[in-house]
Order: structure tokens, then C-alpha cells, then sequence
């Protein structure tokens, strides 16, 4: 097989084989196949195993040479990706991006080299952004045209920020909304503060899930994106984020802030349609939460 990459452009409605049968010729069946089992074979950007994998015209099938097969592998799912976006499932401890401490273990590090590995001249941009200890569903753009469509209209375009939080104690209500003014101290650390030129407005809703080991299991939505919003207005109910030391927590059962973004709902620019992205919820939450993912 040739060491170059080779992009080919699906022209009608198949399955994956039988159109790389057809493109791809001079070589049997099974060395065909090969391509297949050892991870040469992308749809979209996405590497595809799958014999009997859908393909619809305009979609790009492209032919990693051996080397790039399995290049740069995450280690973190990817959520999805198109020719525009990639969105993975963050872990906790992670910088979504570098800061002046450290530049090179990000996500956007990471998901840059996974993406120039499988697509030359490739590129991501930052388009939100996930506190450190926070996991969940973040996105990249994949270039310059979408970041700008994503981030110039982002409020407009997302219809739901959710994440769930393990929070040490009983809140006062099955559900409800905290709304405050946050402000931040000289040493970046954010509260609730009266309303004035230096307060920002944040709005958060909230459901309790399940309860147990003297902690709720909360699933929480917000209007507005703002620093720690969800850590300060846990602590404001009196029931902080496990883990969460900076607001209050007594406990950390998870080794980890109890606080996962899973599930993002934006409104695709491109095409005005709704894409919904998921997170599982990760094992330190089900151990707490027997059932939960469910």
C-alpha cells in the first residue's frame, strides 16, 4: 500500500468494504480489508473498523499510511468529530488549555496532535473552555470559520450547558435556582456579592437526582457561563461540591471535584440543527451513586 495519504470522496449512497473495494485497486480483498482491522481507514476525520460502516455522498474517506495508524491516541474518548468540530469527554485534572505554569499536558495539546497525526495542515481552536477539575464534554473548532461562527454567537447558539454534581449533604429543595452576583478577590477566588458595577450576573438551576452517603447526586443547568459559577452557588446552598476544598467541601470521596459537564446542546451553525453531545458519567460518581448512570 502506498505511504502516502490518500482522500477519496464518496460519490453515492454504500457501505463502507464494498466502496473501498472499488476506490482503492490493484489489491486483493483481504489486504483491502486489512486496512480496516489495523486502523487506516477514516470517515470524516473518524477512524472507522466497521466492514458494514454507512457512507453517504459527500463524505471523504481517507487512507492513513501504517505509520499514523493509531498516531497520537487520545486518552480520553472522543465525543465526536466532523470536518469542522471535535468534542472529547475531558478528564478531571486536565487544563483545557495551557496557562504560563504549564503549556504542554492540555487537552488542546492533546486533541491538536490527534487531529495533525490524521489530517494534514491540520489545526484546532479553543472554542469553551472546562475549569481544570472539572471533566466532561468540551469542543474544538477545526478551523477558523467555524471558531468564529461558534464563539461570536455562543450564548445565541447553546440551549443547554448540564453537568452533574456529587454535593456533600441535603439540598433545601428537590429543585430550584440560585441566582447572584459573583465577584472575584485579588486572589481569584469567586463569591456572591450585592449587585454593582463589578458583579456579574449568574443563573443556576438545579435538580437533586438521588441521595445517599450523606451526599446528593444533582443535575445541574446553567444561563450563564461564568468562573466557578455552580461551586459558588453549591456553597451559597450550603451543600458544596465534594471534593471542593476552595468552597467549603469536608469530604472527597472521589479523589477528584464532584462536578462533570455531560451533556452540551448547541444549535449547529452550519446547518441550524440541534447536536446534542453526551459524557457518560464517570465511575467515581456511579461508585457513589449505585445506578445513577441510568
Amino acid at each position: 500500500m502506498t505511504q502516502m495519504r490518500k482522500v477519496l470522496a464518496v460519490t453515492e449512497e454504500t457501505t463502507l468494504l464494498p466502496f473501498l473495494l472499488r476506490e482503492v485497486t490493484g489489491k486483493s480483498r483481504n489486504t483491502v480489508k486489512g486496512l480496516l482491522t489495523r486502523r487506516q481507514v477514516m470517515v470524516d476525520g473518524t477512524v472507522v473498523t466497521r466492514f458494514d460502516a454507512p457512507l453517504l455522498p459527500g463524505q471523504q474517506v481517507t487512507l492513513l499510511p501504517p505509520e499514523a495508524a493509531g498516531a497520537a491516541e487520545l486518552p480520553f474518548p472522543v465525543l465526536y468529530q466532523d470536518r469542522d468540530l471535535i468534542a472529547v469527554d475531558k478528564p478531571a485534572g486536565l487544563l483545557s488549555m495551557g496557562n504560563e505554569k504549564e503549556r504542554t499536558r492540555t487537552a488542546y495539546r492533546m486533541v491538536s496532535d490527534y487531529v495533525k497525526a490524521r489530517e494534514p495542515g491540520g489545526r484546532i481552536f479553543i472554542v469553551h473552555r472546562l475549569d481544570r477539575d472539572t471533566s466532561g464534554v468540551l469542543v474544538f473548532a477545526k478551523n477558523e470559520r467555524m471558531k468564529r461562527a461558534l464563539q461570536d454567537h455562543w450564548e445565541a447558539l447553546v440551549q443547554k450547558r448540564g453537568y452533574v454534581a456529587a454535593v456533600e449533604g441535603d439540598l433545601p429543595e428537590p429543585e430550584g435556582t440560585v441566582r447572584s452576583y459573583l465577584r472575584e478577590t485579588a486572589t481569584h477566588l469567586v463569591y456572591s456579592g450585592p449587585r454593582g458595577k463589578e458583579g456579574r450576573e449568574a443563573v443556576t438551576h438545579y435538580r437533586v437526582l438521588a441521595r445517599g452517603k450523606g451526599f446528593s447526586l444533582v443535575e445541574v443547568t446553567i444561563d450563564t457561563g461564568r468562573k466557578n459559577q455552580i461551586r459558588v452557588h453549591m456553597q451559597d446552598l450550603g451543600c458544596p461540591v465534594a471534593g471542593d476544598r476552595q468552597y467549603g467541601a469536608q469530604s472527597d470521596p472521589m479523589g477528584r471535584l464532584a462536578l462533570h459537564a455531560h451533556v452540551l446542546r448547541f444549535t449547529d451553525p452550519r446547518s441550524k440543527k440541534t447536536l446534542e453531545l453526551k459524557a457518560s458519567l464517570p465511575l467515581g460518581f456511579q461508585k457513589l451513586f449505585p445506578g445513577a448512570e441510568q
